[in-house]
């Protein structure tokens, strides 16, 4: 298979297309280029119609160049500025491995150590009750299924891609924290139900990684991170 270089002259700049691997393509697109098509570092951070066209184009062309199959699903991009040239972007495949089964385990951990610590606390309210009076039968408090969890995010592209991918009607709430340069999505149940939540939570582990569950562990992100997006992150992210 042919790996070399591709080149396509565009206005006055150059768009090169290199094949890395079978799994993954790297495109250079001068400044000269990003003017002709009225485009910048942030559309692409904020997945604008414009980036997701030249996305798209990029795609088709290094299919058309240099073989490349897109994957069926899921995959990365990075971005990288060059300072006076341009940007660098790369596109690949998303990994689906055993380590997507292994987050998936960790996740249902400790969601179910926040269970099992809630029922703690209820049977300790009902023998604390039956101490105090014996005619009266302790009251059951229903066990609080976990509505919260963080992921983590190496780029912001996978945050956006999965932002993308989620349903529209999907009525979660979410933040967006970045700290030594990883992105934390926070996502709360809200509106949802139980179900699509849960749904949610298994998918974000094909873009990122599970950080926490328990709501106590995040004050280190909201102390020494910063927040980008307060409110409706997956909305603003989506575009």
């Amino acid at each position: 298979m042919d790996s070399r270089p591709s080149y396509r002259i565009y206005g006055d700049g150059i768009m090169k297309i290199e094949r890395v691997d079978e799994r993954t393509v790297k495109c250079f697109l001068s400044n000269e280029e990003l003017e002709e098509y009225d485009i910048d570092y942030k559309d692409f951070i904020l997945r604008s119609d414009k980036a997701r066209e030249v996305v798209q184009e990029i795609i088709e062309q290094a299919e058309e160049q240099v073989g490349y199959k897109p994957p069926r699903f899921a995959f990365d991009l990075q971005i990288m500025m060059l300072p006076d040239q341009g940007l660098l972007l790369t596109f690949s495949e998303k990994d689906n491995d055993l380590r997507d089964g292994e987050q998936l385990i960790e996740c249902l951990k400790e969601m179910k150590q926040i269970l099992d610590r809630a029922r703690d606390k209820i049977g300790m309210a009902a023998s604390e009750g039956n101490r105090e009076t014996v005619t009266e039968a302790p009251r059951r408090n229903p066990v609080q299924k976990p509505d919260f969890a963080v992921f983590a995010f190496s780029v912001l592209a996978n945050v956006m891609s999965y932002a993308a991918a989620i349903p529209t009607n999907l009525r979660l709430d979410s933040e967006l924290y970045e700290m030594d340069g990883n992105y934390f999505l926070f996502l709360r149940k809200g509106y949802a139900s139980y179900e699509r939540f849960s749904r949610a939570c298994v998918q974000a582990m094909e873009f990122g990684s599970l950080y926490t569950a328990d709501e106590e562990k995040t004050a280190p992100i909201k102390e020494h991170g910063t927040c980008l997006i307060e409110t409706k992150a997956l909305r603003k992210l989506r575009g």
